[in-house]
């Protein structure tokens, strides 16, 4: 019973922190209609994540609008609510990268740099890679593209065939963009700024 209630207050927990930062993200506009899904690991063996539940705004989520899914994005069972239909996506990265929580989010930035860049968005020489998690100068980032897929295993083998493990980051093209860090205030700070860097670059390259 004790391991029971401990499962089932470390959801609720991580649900709750899903919810404030899915608010977030919908006040960005970054998670527009009912776009948009995030993820923290709750375990590694096995594998289980708390992932945003399907269809619902990413504005008005509470702590109980997530679903435990196992290491292939499946719910596990017994659950009232359908994890997003990109879960399958936020378990090979946290099992091939080793993510505390990914964050998949609709902005803009990325997906018009993947449109000018498609075999990788390439950033250098830019302060705001260390809020990254790279460094400033020296230091060449190629942020990876793929095309879009509506099957999570597709989009997985691609991010893995290309997956460095000092990009935290994944552009699919046309969609939108994942990245992650080892709990979901890092992945949101990874976030800010790689957005931030993509529309600099976009913005010097049009002139």
């Amino acid at each position: 019973m004790p391991d029971l209630v401990t499962a089932g207050q470390a959801i609720v927990t991580a649900g709750q922190a899903i919810a404030v930062e899915s608010a977030r993200y919908t006040a960005l506009g970054w998670m527009r209609g009912t776009s948009g899904n995030l993820s923290v690991t709750l375990g590694r063996d096995p594998l289980r994540l708390a992932v945003t539940a399907s269809g619902l705004d990413k504005g008005e989520l509470t702590a109980h609008d997530v679903v435990e899914v196992d290491g292939t994005g499946a719910a596990l069972p017994g659950q009232r609510l359908r994890p997003s239909a990109e879960a399958g996506l936020h378990a090979r990265i946290a099992s091939v990268a080793g993510a505390g929580a990914v964050v998949h989010l609709h902005m803009l930035a990325p997906v018009v740099a993947a449109e000018r860049w498609p075999g990788g968005i390439e950033l250098s020489d830019l302060e705001m890679l260390k809020g990254f998690g790279r460094r400033a100068h020296d230091d060449l980032v190629r942020v990876p593209v793929v095309p879009n897929s509506q099957d999570m295993g597709v989009l997985g083998d691609a991010f893995e065939a290309g997956y460095d493990p000092e990009t935290p980051a994944l552009v699919v093209a046309r969609h939108g963009v994942y990245v992650w860090g080892d709990d979901l205030m890092v992945a949101r700070h990874r976030a800010e700024c790689l957005e931030w860097l993509l529309r600099f670059k976009t913005a010097i390259a049009e002139g």
